[in-house]
């Protein structure tokens, strides 16, 4: 018995101890979604200024060939890149991505398409390195405060290969699976293809005011739409990894919050069995004691 209270009391040291770190991991988590929040809304003025300028280009010269506007590429071989975390601890934020991956990569296969990989963050290539799945490129060391510059470089990699025709190693296609940040306690996994891109036209009488006055192309606009969609492609990177890190610090919370619930239920419950493994001790040593003045007063009576 003695033996059976000393384990459930080193039991539930151990468990205040998990559930003291599980707190300050949740405590960061918090601190650091309000930062990554505040980044993506800092990056949301640029990304949309170039998104209107591609689209006012593209109205006043709709007859213009760029391989980025293909609507009609060759995809035999489609890019893929995976958006997971450098870091656990965030519930399934990279299950759920690394999942949507496996079956978008799936799904290209059933379509004829050879799917190439690319990931970005730790977990995601460890996954894939497990499975015996080749990667093409990879990326790693910033997913909870991406860095443009690595993103730039995403974004040209994926650019490079693109250009480059698929019997000579290109893809057709690039597709992203990412997480999406919808709430503290809540993140939607998302599937987007970036290139060849989907920019709408719009229609002149619909064009917002002062949209289309307010750029003045030269002196080319083909090379110019070539820069801008490649900014456009690197702002788009830029928005899904800031997304995604947002989503992993909120997913990260979440579980280290429920973590913390579940240690905190489980003292409750370690306790209670200490509890009445002493009253079962304490009742033993009373019955024996009893058991023991007994045995010598009916000693001295005979």
């Amino acid at each position: 018995m003695a033996a059976q209270l000393r384990a459930l009391r080193n039991r539930i040291r151990s468990v205040k101890s998990t559930a003291k770190i599980t707190r300050a991991q949740e405590l960061i988590a918090a601190a650091r979604i309000s930062q990554a929040q505040l980044r993506l809304f800092q990056a949301m003025p640029y990304a949309r200024q170039v998104t209107r300028a591609v689209e006012a280009l593209i109205s006043h010269h709709v007859q213009m060939d760029h391989a980025l506007l293909n609507e009609d590429p060759d995809t035999s071989r489609v890019a893929l890149l995976v958006l997971s975390s450098d870091r656990g601890f965030c519930g399934a934020f990279n299950n759920n991505a690394i999942k949507q991956g496996e079956a978008l990569m799936a799904n290209l296969r059933e379509r004829g398409s050879e799917p190439v990989l690319y990931v970005a963050g730790q977990r995601g290539i460890d996954h894939f390195r497990f499975k015996d799945v080749p990667v093409e490129r990879s990326w790693h060391g910033d997913s909870g405060r991406p860095d443009y510059a690595t993103t730039a470089e995403i974004g040209q990699t994926l650019l490079e290969a693109f250009d480059r025709p698929t019997k000579d190693g290109g893809v057709g296609g690039v597709h992203v699976v990412y997480n999406e940040f919808v709430s503290m306690l809540s993140q939607k996994v998302n599937v987007r293809r970036i290139l060849p891109l989907e920019v709408e036209e719009v229609e002149e009488g619909e064009v917002e005011l002062g949209a289309a006055s307010a750029y003045e192309f030269e002196p080319d606009p083909l090379l110019l739409l070539d820069g801008l969609l490649r900014q456009y492609v690197n702002g788009r990177l830029w928005h899904m990894r800031l997304e995604s890190a947002a989503a992993e610090h909120a997913a990260r919370r979440a579980a280290m919050m429920a973590a913390t619930d579940n240690a905190h239920d489980l003292i409750e419950s370690l306790t209670r069995q200490a509890n009445e493994a002493r009253q079962e001790e304490i009742t033993m040593e009373i019955s024996e004691i009893v058991a023991g003045a007994n045995a010598l007063s009916g000693s001295r009576g005979d």
